[in-house]
């Protein structure tokens, strides 16, 4: 399977998010190109991990837009574009692998086990694919959710702290696919407590702090 983004691009314009008094968002905006890495960075609290939900539409803004051109405020659509690999992976742990990853197919109206296919051969999943999620290490989980995430090749790629947990060849695995899912044309976001492992491949950074846009660095 190979298909064309139908993303183009994705902006958001004065986007501010407030839980009761807390102000996690401070009118921050930017451009999500595809086939670009976008960085995003700043310290615990800063409100990275509330820009990806916005950006992932779970998480309603309190002010400001995304648009996601051209397909406009079609949510179920835009959906349809995203995948996103959350800090937690969020399988379901008493299915196996493959169960997990044929689900997330069938979900998005892919034959399961051709989908099942593709991602073993490219997450090499197959040693442990028939076995619970549950008895899985960090780095095993971490294949299944990238595997999971990516069976219906999206057009906006979210990463929430993809690299906790991983050894150095689960890192250099990680990095491998970002580039591939960067190479294919999708726009790919990361959220990263080590920003240093991706700044070299980055089309574009934006640093936070307290909610607001304190760096913003195009490539």
């Amino acid at each position: 399977m190979s298909r064309t983004p139908r993303l183009s691009r994705i902006v958001g314009k004065g986007l501010i998010k407030s839980y009761g008094p807390t102000v996690a968002l401070r009118g921050v905006s930017l451009t999500i190109e595809l086939g670009k890495l976008l960085v995003i960075e700043g310290a615990n609290g800063s409100g990275k991990s509330t820009l990806l939900g916005i950006l992932g539409t779970v998480i309603k803004p309190t002010a400001g837009t995304v648009v996601y051109e051209p397909l406009g405020d079609d949510l179920l659509a835009v959906r349809a574009e995203i995948g996103w690999v959350s800090h937690e992976t969020m399988a379901y742990p008493d299915l196996s692998g493959r169960k997990n990853v044929e689900l997330a197919a069938r979900l998005v109206g892919l034959d399961a086990d051709e989908a099942w296919k593709r991602a073993a051969t490219r997450f090499e999943l197959g040693p442990f694919a028939e076995r619970p999620v549950r008895t899985y290490s960090r780095g095993q989980r971490q294949r299944i959710a990238l595997a999971r995430a990516l069976t219906h090749e999206p057009s906006l790629v979210l990463l929430d702290e993809p690299t906790t947990g991983l050894d150095k060849a689960g890192v250099s695995r990680l990095l491998a696919v970002v580039d591939e899912e960067v190479a294919r044309g999708a726009a790919v976001v990361v959220v990263s407590h080590e920003p240093e492992l991706f700044r070299e491949r980055a089309g574009a950074r934006l640093v936070l702090d307290r909610g607001r846009v304190v760096e913003a660095v195009t490539g």
